[in-house]
């Protein structure tokens, strides 16, 4: 690891976390005693532009987090000083032929769509520059903690192309149609006060503090049961944009799924035990 934002050695650990490498830019942290997994990227010479190298690596350690039945809540960080993630690598694709840029398709979008479909809540941790497919990484995240240095926005348009990580199906899921129209065809970019306001992101917290919360948030959800956790997603994402009766029988699966479960019968009975439940996780 880069010894940048967080301020780790390469290569280092921290505590009870271990550390593996994708490729040069990512790595994923494991934290065994809470279960909590950081998904970091670590290319610090381009402010993390998503290259095809990147984009690969990333769907990568996705693929091997969803797998992990030890993984509760994820946080996506940046090690980084002055950037989460500055979107697609506009240099690597102006040397691009359409045929490359047709190529790297499918490594692009299993790098966003695997963070979308981890499938334990995943907790973005935001500073500096969010734009474009940086920013459609975070809105791939259930939760977004970012500090006052947090520029956020969908520029694509602005380079002919549209958002194409998720981008425009994802934002107007969080601020609505209109607002995210108005985002989207203004290219603008948006500083962090007021994207708290319009809930682009969910948490403003101290500057510095984006990864520090961010993790401390994780930490806490993953206390809690890993089947209703994983249940409870699935539950909010099948649920999105269904009428309320196909939505409620989503409920009423995710809660079949989880009612008949060790997890269901150790939560009741640590609560009338009055202790820490001992989860299963099944």
């Amino acid at each position: 690891m880069n010894g940048g934002r967080d301020g780790r050695a390469d290569g280092g650990t921290d505590g009870g976390t271990g550390e593996e490498r994708y490729g040069e830019w990512v790595a994923v942290r494991r934290e065994t005693d809470t279960h909590v997994a950081e998904l970091v990227l670590d290319r610090p010479a381009a402010m993390n532009a998503v290259s095809t190298e990147l984009a690969r690596r990333l769907g990568e350690a996705c693929a091997a987090l969803a797998a992990d039945r030890g993984v509760r809540a994820v946080v996506l960080s940046s090690t980084h000083e002055r950037a989460f993630c500055v979107g697609a690598d506009l240099k690597e694709r102006n040397s691009f032929t359409d045929a490359d840029l047709a190529r790297q398709r499918p490594y692009a979008r299993a790098a966003y769509t695997g963070v979308l479909q981890l499938p334990v809540p995943v907790v973005a941790a935001v500073h500096g520059y969010a734009l474009g497919g940086g920013f459609e990484l975070a809105l791939a995240c259930d939760l977004i903690v970012a500090d006052p240095t947090a520029v956020v926005g969908l520029p694509e348009v602005s380079v002919g192309v549209i958002p194409g990580g998720g981008g425009t199906q994802l934002l107007p899921r969080r601020v609505g149609a209109a607002r995210a129209a108005e985002l989207i065809f203004t290219a603008r970019r948006v500083a962090a006060d007021e994207a708290r306001e319009l809930g682009l992101v969910d948490h403003l917290v101290a500057e510095g503090r984006d990864r520090a919360e961010a993790l401390e948030l994780a930490r806490r959800i993953a206390a809690n049961s890993p089947v209703g956790l994983r249940a409870a997603k699935r539950a909010l994402r099948t649920g999105w944009g269904l009428d309320l009766h196909a939505g409620l029988e989503v409920e009423d699966a995710a809660w079949r799924s989880v009612a008949f479960s060790g997890d269901r019968a150790e939560g009741v009975a640590a609560f009338n035990e009055r202790r820490a439940p001992r989860w299963p996780g099944e």
